[in-house]
């Protein structure tokens, strides 16, 4: 039997409401912008802390959304140009624990989230609106290549919003 496919995955409506009254461009760029406002200083002093036993250190989160912003861009790229091909999912706990984030310095994956979200505002910029419009088939799911945008400034927005909540605390 053919699987369902999902239209407009649950986790979309949470990316809906973090990004809401806001066209994607002026999201992404908010976004980077957003990367900017860290006191360097007071991650460095936090290091490798955590707030909960078993938790991602801040190093990691960085790392997380890096990777995953890649991981998106690597879909989005493929939906675009039609290459036909499904991408399967990952796993962000297996990628999490081969991370070597704890080891890098706080400013190196700071610069590198900065750099990759400068390359997807470049890559969206690149799109038409027929692109942009173009749905893309997942594993379990599907959204358009507008959506996918959408989807990484939320996923930002989520972390930072961790990392302000539970983390910054931890600075006494």
């Amino acid at each position: 039997m053919k699987e369902e496919k999902k239209q407009n995955p649950e986790f979309l409506e949470y990316v809906y409401e973090l990004t809401k009254d806001q066209e994607l461009m002026e999201a992404l760029e908010q976004s980077l912008t957003a990367i900017d406002q860290w006191d360097i200083e007071q991650l460095k002093r936090i290091g490798l802390q955590t707030y909960e036993e078993g938790k991602w250190t801040i190093p990691m989160l960085l790392q997380h959304l890096i990777d995953w912003e890649r991981i998106w861009c690597f879909r989005a790229i493929l939906f675009a140009r039609g290459e036909g091909s499904i991408p399967d999912g990952h796993d962000q706990e297996i990628m999490g624990q081969n991370s070597n984030a704890n080891e890098l310095p706080i400013e190196h994956l700071i610069k590198e989230l900065q750099v990759v979200r400068q390359s997807t505002i470049l890559m969206f910029e690149s799109f038409n609106k027929k692109i942009l419009e173009t749905r893309c088939r997942f594993f379990e799911y599907e959204m358009s290549i507008t959506d996918i945008g959408f989807t990484m400034a939320a996923h930002q927005i989520h972390h930072f919003k961790v990392i302000q909540e539970k983390y910054i605390p931890l600075d006494k």
